[in-house]
């Protein structure tokens, strides 16, 4: 064997074709290959190239976008494993498990991509790959990697066999990085315009990461809530209509005759005394606060008569007829409860 003939890991049948160019020193190791074998393979005019430290593409020519994201995992995660595989169909060929990275996935700019973000460049495009690991990890950024960390992770998405992390968590990783006020303005209102998540989800992330002290992001926040309030009430809309139910009064402020406010609600049936709230709160600083101040509200009503369902913009998404019983149930049931108090109802 000369130093142009190139080693073929193909024993390591359980991995797919691009995990079988991209390999580990270990992985190589595992299969003969010798340090020596390597370094002779990743020479000036050799076959094989080193992407990151201790991980190897074995061929000429750049990297694809798969290529990349597999050597930057490969880099990141601890000791990679590969997940059970399912058995071969009589006359198919040898199945591949996909790789399981413990303990990293691909964040930032480069998950959104992989979510189908408009906004997000190309991952050919992008100089670094934001991975995600766990704080304590002993792990350096370098050439196209570049390291965040986390006290705790959260449950990653698989996409094309990658560990991608959430959405709302991609966004703040991403946003920590920019400072256009234009992009982070286009990603957020995407995250909830494409039904990706709720505002809610994307304003809880931004909150941890301490990002909401910068104003352009606060900016963007801002017409991320008002985003995401119109697409709550237009599915609301949708709901009444679609599903049958009786047409309420919109956006209403109640108040007792000659007496206080009781405060203001998105829907409200004044021949059931049944009021409808969307739960769009998305707080920057005290949410339990918050809640308490819409629990008060709900039981001042209550005291009065007044049935109140309350329907957060993230049910009305994924369960809308469900959502749509529930007001119906509430208004079948008007007529078993003893009359409510008489309240003064005024548009908000």
């Amino acid at each position: 064997m000369n130093h142009n003939t190139p080693l073929s890991p193909r024993p390591l049948r359980h991995l797919s074709d691009v995990q079988l160019r991209v390999l580990t020193t270990a992985q190589l190791r595992s299969q003969g290959v010798s340090p020596a074998d390597i370094n002779a393979q990743c020479r000036p005019g050799g076959t094989w190239q080193q992407l990151l430290p201790g991980v190897y593409l074995l061929r000429p020519g750049p990297a694809t976008s798969e290529e990349r994201l597999h050597a930057v995992l490969l880099y990141a995660a601890r000791s990679p494993v590969a997940e059970p595989s399912v058995p071969a169909q009589p006359g198919a060929g040898e199945p591949h498990a996909p790789l399981r990275y413990a303990d990293a996935m691909i964040t930032g700019l480069a998950a959104l991509a992989l979510h189908r973000f408009s906004s997000a460049p190309p991952l050919l495009s992008l100089d670094r790959i934001d991975v995600l690991v766990p704080r304590l990890r002993r792990l350096r950024s370098t050439g196209c990697v570049r390291i965040v960390r986390t006290p705790g992770m959260p449950e990653p998405e698989q996409i094309t066999g990658i560990p991608v992390a959430p959405v709302p968590r991609a966004l703040a990783d991403a946003v920590a990085d920019l400072a256009d006020a234009g992009v982070v303005r286009r990603l957020l209102t995407e995250a909830v315009r494409g039904g990706h998540c709720e505002p809610a989800a994307v304003v809880k992330e931004l909150t941890q990461a301490r990002l909401l002290s910068r104003p352009h992001v606060v900016d963007a926040v801002d017409s991320l809530l008002a985003e995401g309030r119109a697409i709550a009430e237009d599915r609301l809309y949708r709901m009444v209509h679609e599903h049958g139910l009786p047409d309420p009064v919109w956006n209403v402020d109640l108040r007792l005759p000659g007496g206080p406010h009781l405060g203001g609600l998105d829907a409200y049936w004044p021949d059931h005394a049944v009021a409808l709230e969307l739960d769009t709160r998305a707080s920057r600083q005290d949410d339990d606060a918050m809640w308490s101040e819409y629990a008060r509200k709900r039981e001042h009503l209550e005291r009065l008569g007044i049935t109140v369902v309350h329907i957060t913009p993230k049910k009305l998404r994924d369960s809308m007829e469900q959502q749509a019983t529930v007001v119906r149930t509430a208004l079948m049931a008007s007529a078993d409860r003893d009359p409510a108090a008489y309240v003064v109802v005024l548009p908000r």
